[in-house]
């Protein structure tokens, strides 16, 4: 382990020295000068990206790690622990264990009487929660708003349940009066809860989900993939009154699924499920005669559908959680600043006379489009949407990046969307992920940035 003291891993090499060295087997040593010049071509490789950990990209939910879980992955990484059984991970199983702990204590679970752990994504997180659903409510469907991520479609197919997609409001959150008739309509057996959608990262009402699911013996099941981490904010003033109690009712819920690889400055993949019973652990019980054998306390692998799952990933985000508390005051700073941009970005759409802002961000995601001064076909509102799109996108000084939103008419307010005349199902809107807390200060720049291109390509 070259530089292990620079590096601040001189115990993980010592406790590697002390079975004595070894030399590479020749059949994988390697000498330095190819690594060198393979990492050199990679790196030039690399560069065919957009520039996803700098500011000026503001597109798709892509954040870069913070240097402390980079750091601890590639420590982690060095020894490659397994967190599928405490055979293949003990101290990184520990450490998933404590952060896990955690974020169950964040949410408003009893951390000794609930029951999670890290997934390799939001997708198994959310498969694993629906599995879990499904067992509890056999034959039962499970319903999501139209605006929730295509995945609960996608693991209903997977599990062998129906799905129920339960329209939206204008604001992108579900509509409660087509959630009522359904829940009523006995056939819904969970009820899937966003906070914080792809799209415009809209926060479901979650207290008026509890209250109407309650009555019917619904379960209800949380999807804060991208928003679980403002839950840090609902104590202030930088969410709106309603989307604050949302994330004051979810330790009410009973799963919740919280993508650290999002908001929690985490590198890929890492996801998380979290139950508020324990007892769902029953789902899971299996016997493996090869793996299970050097403790009898409770291996990872025995609560989750995932088998071999990298240990690395739990001690970056160990180290995370070390230095970034779960308060306001620590990772919850960060979360501000996101808010922060989005909200002024917001404001200063609001009052430009070149853009229309699509509805007001619930978080830190902001969809807007070209403003016509006339009446225009939504079809030519798409076609510039797509201009200032590609524009953004050029290599030049003022490039910035977004990304794009396909619309229906009953997606939008019509009293706040006048002037636009449908010719086609969709309008296509420009959407910006304000993830970075960069964002916060660079906000009035890709606002003129923006502006500017609107001018340009306007035909």
């Amino acid at each position: 382990m070259r530089n292990a003291e620079h590096r601040g891993d001189q115990p993980l090499s010592d406790w590697l020295g002390q079975w004595g060295p070894f030399t590479p087997d020749p059949s994988i040593d390697v000498p330095e000068a190819e690594i060198r010049k393979v990492l050199r071509k990679l790196a030039e490789r690399l560069t065919d990206n957009y520039p996803f950990p700098h500011p000026v990209y503001a597109g798709q939910m892509l954040k870069p790690p913070h240097p402390i879980a980079a750091a601890a992955y590639s420590m982690a990484m060095q020894i490659n622990p397994n967190n599928h059984a405490l055979d293949g991970g003990p101290a990184t199983a520990a450490m998933e264990r404590e952060v896990i702990a955690e974020m169950a204590g964040m949410v408003g679970y009893t951390p000794e009487t609930s029951l999670g752990h890290l997934t390799s994504s939001g997708t198994i997180a959310n498969l694993e929660a629906l599995w879990v659903a499904r067992e509890l409510h056999p034959g039962a469907a499970i319903a999501s708003s139209a605006g929730a991520h295509y995945t609960h479609q996608r693991m209903c197919g997977v599990i062998g349940v129906e799905h129920v997609a339960i329209p939206t409001e204008a604001n992108g959150r579900m509509s409660i009066p087509h959630l009522s008739d359904a829940v009523k309509s006995g056939r819904i057996g969970t009820v899937v809860a966003t906070l914080g959608t792809t799209s415009l990262g809209a926060v479901d009402d979650l207290p008026t989900f509890l209250g109407i699911c309650r009555e019917r013996d619904v379960r209800i099941h949380v999807d804060a993939a991208y928003g679980g981490f403002f839950r840090l904010l609902a104590g202030g003033d930088l969410l709106e009154p309603d989307v604050a109690a949302a994330y004051r009712a979810m330790g009410e819920a009973d799963s919740i699924v919280i993508d650290p690889h999002k908001h929690g400055l985490q590198p890929y993949g890492c996801g998380s499920v979290l139950f508020r019973d324990a007892s769902v652990g029953r789902f899971y019980k299996h016997d493996s005669p090869y793996t299970y054998f050097t403790s009898g306390d409770l291996h990872l692998g025995e609560i989750s559908l995932e088998c071999s799952r990298a240990g690395a990933a739990a001690a970056a985000l160990w180290a995370t959680l070390k230095l970034f508390q779960l308060t306001p005051e620590g990772l919850g700073r960060v979360l501000a600043r996101t808010r922060q941009a989005a909200t002024t970005w917001a404001a200063l759409i609001t009052d430009s006379r070149e853009l229309r802002l699509v509805t007001q961000p619930d978080l830190d995601i902001v969809c807007f489009y070209p403003k016509p001064a006339q009446p225009k076909r939504v079809s030519e509102i798409s076609a510039w949407t797509e201009r200032i799109f590609v524009h953004g996108m050029c290599p030049h000084p003022d490039a910035f990046f977004l990304a794009k939103l396909a619309m229906t008419e009953d997606q939008l307010d019509r009293s706040a969307h006048p002037n636009l005349i449908w010719d086609q199902k969709t309008v296509t809107v420009l959407r910006s992920v304000l993830m970075k807390p960069e964002h916060a200060d660079l906000v009035p720049a890709l606002h003129e940035r923006v502006i500017e291109s609107t001018k340009r390509t306007n035909v």
